[in-house]
């Protein structure tokens, strides 16, 4: 399914249809064709032969994804940053990425190279007559996008998906849950924002089905009063987020199906779904499906699905992730390299259609996580994914955490090296070891132990200081939620921070 040729579609004949929603705001096909068409011709007349990647800087405004569209028809791919990142990580991306072009729809202090504002974007679409031919477009092993995520050596690490990835993802995806042709002209809600990979799972399924993206910005996810009315104003069908978002909202006793009478999917990836979550999403609207999914963003997204049913729930914890989707093998393998069997544990390796490229401009660490394995007599990618799990004697997968200091946190992959390497560049700090804290089975919170040369008198004066400062250096979501000093560090036997000690101190 070409995502392109969906949208021609779309706009040509249901043009009138809102496309996405945004408060008070709406755009409709015919705009979103329309728009993308004319910031697609500006961006291949400005940049001409240079094919540098597009960034896109904002949050949850209709016009980003107006941008994104604009890039892909101009023949390059886009790379989608949050305001909630501070402005050292955004310029760091910048950096790296280089872009032909960067369209800032919120104000920055980060240098994003070659910047167009909100206001010069939205003069640029009105003035603009001409279109750009089809031929330009991204296609095939063209890169898509780039998602960029945490490093393991503190600097993040962009992923490149490629048309055909996105293409491979959604043949799968439109009819996840419930079918395609039910899912035509539905209203998808959207939790995520676009620098996070689970918001392709609900943007791109939405607009391949024709249906209306409802957006959820930040301001109104952390404010009940405001949350609980927009959930019920959205008239979603259809929901995708991480299940953090979901026991957030699960907290309100008016969150249920009398709330939300048209719900008819949860489509859940990012983290782990616990069985109370489910059971008490399965209370609460008796008349939803709730799909379990798994997948890094190294492979699109997701690539396994399970529907997760009362009796499911209430027999077997944790929860399974389900078996991989078409055009995708999952096997384990251990830490000799060999196969397992079915009940052992060891690494998730996928290998399909819908694994990346590889990262960004980082051809070393490219050649560390993915590899070209046969199948069918044909190379296909394949990718270490650094998660530990198993698969059952029906190919049902369980995912059992990472192998590595990778963690997931509200849905948000995390390298706690990045985090402690950030605390480090701090004044005064000379280490820094942060664990999570897990309660059934899953990361709650953060716990940062760190050494320096002044000990504080103060310890929650010192530890509010510390996250503040972080502030600058971090996105929000990885700042740890405490940061405790330290004299000295516990060592295991092998001369190492022991961190299973640390981790009964968080």
């Amino acid at each position: 399914m070409k995502i392109l040729n969906q949208l021609d579609f779309y706009t040509q004949n249901h043009g009138q249809k809102a496309a996405i929603r945004f408060g008070e705001q709406n755009l409709t096909y015919q705009q979103l064709g329309d728009y993308s068409d004319r910031l697609a011709a500006y961006i291949q007349k400005t940049c001409g032969e240079n094919k540098a990647p597009v960034i896109v800087y904002g949050h949850k405004a209709p016009f980003m994804i107006v941008c994104f569209l604009a890039a892909v028809k101009s023949g390059r791919p886009y790379c989608p940053l949050d305001i909630s990142m501070p402005d050292s990580r955004v310029s760091t991306i910048a950096d790296m990425v280089n872009p032909c072009i960067s369209f800032a729809l919120e104000e920055t202090e980060a240098d994003l190279k070659r910047t167009v504002s909100l206001k010069e974007t939205l003069k640029i679409v009105a003035k603009t007559k001409e279109t750009i031919a089809p031929q330009y477009r991204v296609s095939g092993e063209d890169t898509f996008y780039i998602i960029f995520t945490s490093g393991s050596t503190g600097q993040p690490k962009g992923v490149e998906i490629t048309e055909s990835n996105l293409d491979h993802y959604l043949d799968w995806s439109v009819g996840l849950g419930t079918s395609r042709k039910r899912k035509q002209g539905q209203v998808f809600l959207n939790q995520a924002p676009f620098s996070f990979d689970l918001s392709v799972m609900d943007l791109y399924t939405c607009l391949a089905s024709g249906g209306t993206l409802y957006l959820l910005d930040k301001k109104t996810q952390m404010d009940f009063k405001a949350l609980i009315p927009a959930l019920s104003k959205s008239g979603a069908r259809v929901w995708v987020s991480t299940p953090s978002f979901a026991d957030m909202c699960m907290a309100d006793r008016e969150f249920n199906q009398e709330l939300m009478s048209e719900l008819e999917v949860f489509l859940f990836c990012g983290e782990t779904l616990t069985n109370a979550t489910a059971i008490k999403l399965m209370d609460r609207f008796p008349r939803a499906i709730i799909m379990n999914t798994y997948g890094p963003t190294e492979s699109t997204v997701a690539v396994t699905e399970i529907p997760i049913t009362r009796e499911l729930a209430n027999m077997i914890q944790p929860l399974p992730v389900g078996k991989a989707k078409p055009g995708t093998v999952l096997e384990i393998h251990k830490k000799d390299g060999s196969l397992a069997k079915p009940g052992e544990s060891g690494e998730i390796i996928i290998t399909g259609d819908t694994v990346s490229a590889g990262y960004f401009r980082q051809q070393g660490m490219t050649r560390k996580a993915f590899f070209t394995s046969m199948r069918d007599g044909k190379p296909c990618r394949a990718y270490r994914t650094g998660d530990k799990g198993y698969l059952d004697k029906h190919g049902n997968l369980f995912y059992q955490g990472r192998i590595d200091l990778q963690v997931k946190l509200n849905g948000y992959r995390i390298e706690i090296e990045d985090i402690e390497k950030n605390i480090t560049k701090l004044d005064d700090i000379s280490h820094a070891v942060v664990v999570p804290n897990v309660k059934d089975g899953k990361v709650k919170s953060l716990t940062a132990f760190v050494m320096g040369s002044i000990r504080p008198e103060n310890r929650l004066q010192f530890s509010r200081e510390m996250k503040e400062k972080l502030k600058a250096l971090l996105p929000v979501y990885m700042i740890p939620k405490k940061i405790i000093h330290m004299d000295s560090l516990p060592m295991n036997n092998n001369g190492k921070v022991d961190r299973k000690q640390l981790g009964g101190l968080a």
